[in-house]
C-alpha cells in the first residue's frame, strides 16, 4: 500500500472525517486488492531489487562505454556521431518500452540514457573539434537531465539535475577565477547546497516523495566532504581581493543565494536554521584560517547539525553531526597533538581517544535518538 495514501487516511481519521473502524475496513479492503495505486501482483521494491537495478544500470553503461572505446579508432567521424546518437536514443526508447511493463526498469534505462548523454556531448566536441569550454558541456548535460525530469518526473533524472547543475556552476567559477584563488566561494556554496539538500524532505515526512529522499541522500553524502573542503580552502579568502568586484559579487550571490532560494522552493519559507548555516558557512572560514580556529568552526558546524536534527526530529542529521564532530576531533589530534608526543604516548592517546571518545559520543547519540523517538511517539 502506498505510504502517501496511508498518511492521507491517517489525516482523515485525525480530522474526524472517518472513524477508526471505517479506516481499518478501508485498509483491509485495499490490502486484499494490492493497494489503490498498484495492481495486486506488483510487489514493493525491496533493497535487493533496488541494488540489482542500480548495479545492472551501471554495468550496462560500462559495457556500452567499453564497446564504444574498443571500436572508436576504426570509425569515421560520421559513424562515431551516429553511434553516440544511437546509444542515447536507444536507452531512452528501450526505457519507454519498459515503462509500461515495469516502471523501475524503465526509470533505470532512462537514467542510463541521460548518463550516456554526457559522454556523447564531450565526444561530439572531440569529433568536430569544437572550441574547448568544458563547463559548457556540463551545462548541456544538465539541460538534458532537466528535460528528462520534466518529461518523466522520476527521481533518477532529478538526481542527475541536482548533481550536474552545481557541477556546471563550479566549473564556470573555476574557469572565471583561474589563478585568482576563488575556490573559497565555490566550496562555501557547495557546503550550503549540501545542507539544503539534506533538509529537502519536509519536517512532517508525510507522503512518498522519492525525489526529495534522493536529495537527502546526496546532502548526507556530501556535507562532511564539502565541510572539510571549506576548511581546507579557507586560506583562499585572502586572495579574493584580487577578483573584480562584479565577479566576486556575482559568485557570492549564486553561492549563497542559490541554495537559499532552493530552500524556499522546498519549504515555501527560509527557516532561521538555513540562515544560520549560510552565515556560518560564509563568515566562518574567513576567521578560521589558523591555529585551532578551523577545528572550532568545523566542530560548531557539527553541533549545529546535531541541534538541527533534534529540533526537527531527524535521526540522520544527528548521526551526521556526531560523525562530523568525531572526525574533527580525530583530525585535530593527528595534526596538532600527535606530533608533540612520543611514539608510545601518541599511540596510547589515540587508543584512549577511540575508546573513551567513541563511548561518550555513542552514548550521547543514543540519548538524542531516543529523545527524538519519544517525540515522534
Amino acid at each position: 500500500m502506498s505510504a502517501a495514501w496511508e498518511g492521507q487516511l491517517d489525516r482523515w481519521v485525525e480530522a474526524g472525517l472517518l472513524d477508526q473502524p471505517a479506516a481499518e475496513r478501508i485498509r483491509a479492503w485495499e490490502q486484499t486488492r494490492g493497494g489503490p495505486t498498484a495492481p495486486p501482483s506488483t510487489p514493493g521494491l525491496r533493497w535487493p531489487v533496488r541494488l540489482a537495478l542500480g548495479l545492472g544500470g551501471l554495468l550496462v553503461g560500462a559495457g556500452v562505454l567499453l564497446f564504444v572505446a574498443a571500436h572508436w579508432d576504426a570509425l569515421s567521424p560520421g559513424q562515431r556521431f551516429g553511434l553516440i546518437l544511437a546509444t542515447v536514443a536507444g536507452f531512452h526508447l528501450v526505457g519507454a518500452w519498459a515503462d509500461a511493463r515495469w516502471a523501475a526498469l524503465g526509470a533505470t534505462l532512462h537514467a542510463c540514457g541521460t548518463a550516456s548523454l554526457g559522454g556523447g556531448i564531450f565526444l561530439a566536441g572531440q569529433i568536430f573539434n569544437l572550441q574547448e569550454h568544458w563547463p559548457g558541456g556540463l551545462l548541456l548535460w544538465a539541460l538534458g537531465a532537466l528535460l528528462g525530469w520534466l518529461l518523466l518526473r522520476d527521481w533518477p533524472q532529478a538526481l542527475l539535475v541536482a548533481l550536474l547543475t552545481p557541477a556546471w556552476l563550479a566549473g564556470e567559477w573555476s574557469v572565471a577565477t583561474a589563478r585568482q584563488h576563488g575556490e573559497a566561494v565555490m566550496t562555501a556554496g557547495l557546503l550550503l547546497l549540501a545542507l539544503v539538500y539534506l533538509g529537502a524532505e519536509p519536517e512532517d515526512r508525510r507522503g512518498d516523495d522519492s525525489t526529495r529522499r534522493a536529495l537527502v541522500w546526496i546532502g548526507g553524502i556530501a556535507v562532511i566532504p564539502t565541510a572539510f573542503l571549506a576548511v581546507a580552502t579557507s586560506h583562499a579568502w585572502q586572495g579574493l581581493g584580487s577578483l573584480p568586484l562584479a565577479t566576486l559579487a556575482t559568485g557570492s550571490a549564486v553561492a549563497l543565494g542559490g541554495p537559499l532560494a532552493l530552500a524556499w522552493l522546498f519549504h515555501r519559507s527560509i527557516s532561521p536554521v538555513f540562515l544560520g548555516f549560510a552565515v556560518w558557512t560564509a563568515l566562518g572560514p574567513i576567521f578560521a584560517r589558523r591555529g585551532v580556529l578551523p577545528y572550532v568552526w568545523a566542530a560548531t558546524l557539527s553541533l549545529g547539525l546535531i541541534g538541527w536534527g533534534v529540533l526537527e526530529r531527524r535521526v540522520e542529521r544527528i548521526n551526521l553531526g556526531i560523525a562530523g564532530f568525531a572526525l574533527t576531533v580525530l583530525v585535530f589530534y593527528f595534526s596538532s597533538v600527535m606530533d608533540r608526543l612520543g611514539r608510545s604516548a601518541s599511540l596510547m592517546g589515540l587508543g584512549l581517544l577511540f575508546l573513551g571518545g567513541g563511548w561518550a559520543l555513542e552514548r550521547a547519540r543514543r540519548r538524542l535518538v531516543a529523545a527524538v523517538a519519544e517525540q515522534d511517539g
